[in-house]
């Protein structure tokens, strides 16, 4: 089985290999305009050219957002109790429970079921949400972090 990395610095932490085909959710915004989807977070231009991508352009995606995610899951929770999280989430049957950075699964869990943050091994870092509400604002953390990513990489001053 592939390595998959479990540190804690950002760039190294992540899945070094994609944990499903395509990062899409199903929600797109790109349709729309939006030059950062809103529901998987990856750029227009990544979303159109996907399936003509390498195995390494992929990956090179995966990690973006996967270090993105961690990040912003760990501005709004932590994972105390990793066991009970994993427990959990193979209860829930969700794709590579076992493998994924305990972030991810965090956040994976909480968009899958609504279980109380105490029952995942979660603490939340500020005031005390729901894990419905707790998801909305990592979610929304994640986008923020995603299109600061791709302002910072891609637009020019005109």
């Amino acid at each position: 089985m592939p390595d998959r990395g479990r540190g804690d610095d950002a760039a190294t932490a992540v899945p070094s290999r994609p944990l499903r085909r395509t990062p899409c959710v199903g929600v797109c915004s790109t349709t729309y305009g939006d030059l950062v989807c809103r529901g998987c977070k990856r750029y227009a231009h990544e979303i159109v050219g996907w399936n003509a991508y390498s195995d390494d352009q992929r990956e090179r995606v995966w990690t973006r957002l996967n270090a993105l995610l961690k990040d912003s899951v760990r501005a709004h929770i932590d994972v105390v109790d990793e066991g009970k999280l994993r427990a959990v989430a193979t209860r829930l049957k969700l794709h590579d429970a076992a493998e994924l950075p305990p972030e991810v699964l965090a956040f994976r869990t909480l968009r899958a079921r609504s279980v109380p943050l105490d029952a995942l091994g979660l603490h939340p870092r500020n005031a005390r949400h729901s894990s419905i509400d707790t998801a909305r604002a990592i979610d929304t953390e994640f986008y923020v972090r995603s299109r600061a990513h791709y302002e910072a990489s891609f637009k020019t001053l005109t």
